[in-house]
């Protein structure tokens, strides 16, 4: 795949990753690796008492689904990226143990700085039912072409 560097993107280009189903797995190793172990999300007694009637997906595993890393976008900007400088996230719907989530990232903003570009990608994690669970925007430092 061919590098792309700040000069290489356009507002609207898309990129989308693949898909992942939620299992009981995921839950448990997130909260393994945060320590989040809120009963929400492990206990299904609690949960059903809870407005969702069942448990539900960690905010920030759902966040950790929208990374650059594990996206197409990845290995085009494996030599050019040089910083991720910021995120934000907005839950629009829950998610659930088997549920099915499509990330898709889409170039929104360009801004040329000194010594590198501003790539701000607006993320989102869409269901198998086409609900719209996640939106966001993440922004990276990417490099300029070098002079050849």
């Amino acid at each position: 795949m061919t590098q792309r560097y700040f000069e290489d993107f356009t507002v609207g280009d898309r990129f989308r990753s693949p898909s992942k189903t939620l299992t009981d797995a995921h839950f448990l190793f997130f909260a393994g690796m945060t320590g989040d172990a809120h009963p929400i999300h492990y206990d299904e007694e609690y949960g059903k008492k809870t407005r969702y009637g069942r448990r539900l997906a960690h905010g920030l595993l759902l966040t950790s689904l929208t990374a650059v890393g594990a996206s197409p976008l990845s290995p085009l900007v494996e030599d050019s990226i040089i910083a991720f400088v910021e995120q934000s996230a907005r839950f629009r719907a829950p998610a659930f143990i088997g549920d099915t989530m499509y990330p898709e990232h889409e170039v929104a903003g360009l801004e040329r700085k000194r010594s590198a570009g501003l790539l701000t990608l607006r993320v989102a994690l869409t269901n198998q039912r086409g609900e719209t669970v996640l939106e966001g925007e993440h922004k990276y430092l990417i490099a300029y072409r070098p002079a050849a």
